[in-house]
C-alpha cells in the first residue's frame, strides 16, 4: 500500500514553537500531540477551541487513576505476553541449534563407534591368529621335547 508519509521530529517542532508560536492549525495539532506545557495548551484552546473537548476527555480519563492503572495494566500485560513469545522463539532457535549440533555429534559418534567395531573385528581375528599359532608352537615345542628325550635314551 503506497501513502504519502511525512515524518515530524516534534522535538524539532517544540523548538519552532518556543520560537514562533502557533501559528495554523497544522502548528495546533503538533503542539496537541508534543506539547505539555500549560502555557502553550491554554494559547492553543483560546486561538483554537476545538480542542477544548479533546483535553477535557484526556483530563477526565487522567481523574480516573484506577482506570489509567487498568490501562497500563492492559498495555504491560500484553508487553509481557509478547515478550514471553519472543523469548520462547529465542529458546526455540537455541533448542534446534543445540539439537543439530547434537545429531551432527551423534553421527560423527556413530561413525567413530564403527570404526572402532572394525578394529575390534580385526583384532579378535589377529588374537586368534596368534592363539593358533602359539598352539602351533606348543605342539612343536612338546614334539621337540619327545624328540630330546628318545635321543638321550
Amino acid at each position: 500500500m503506497l501513502e504519502n508519509c511525512i515524518f515530524i521530529p516534534i522535538d524539532i517542532f517544540m523548538d519552532k514553537l518556543h520560537n514562533e508560536g502557533i501559528n495554523d492549525e497544522f502548528d495546533a495539532w503538533l503542539t496537541f500531540l508534543g506539547c505539555d506545557d500549560i502555557n502553550y495548551i491554554g494559547k492553543l484552546i483560546e486561538k483554537y477551541p476545538s480542542f477544548t473537548p479533546m483535553y477535557q476527555d484526556l483530563y477526565d480519563m487522567c481523574l480516573n487513576v484506577e482506570e489509567v492503572m487498568k490501562m497500563f495494566s492492559k498495555e504491560l500485560q500484553e508487553l509481557d505476553q509478547n515478550t514471553v513469545i519472543y523469548m520462547i522463539d529465542e529458546l526455540q532457535d537455541q533448542l534446534d541449534t543445540a539439537n543439530a549440533t547434537i545429531s551432527e555429534k551423534d553421527a560423527q559418534l556413530s561413525q567413530k563407534d564403527a570404526t572402532i567395531s572394525q578394529k575390534d573385528a580385526q583384532l579378535s581375528q589377529k588374537d586368534a591368529t596368534i592363539s593358533q599359532k602359539d598352539s602351533t608352537i606348543a605342539d612343536l615345542q612338546a614334539k621337540i621335547k619327545e624328540l630330546e628325550a628318545q635321543i638321550s635314551h
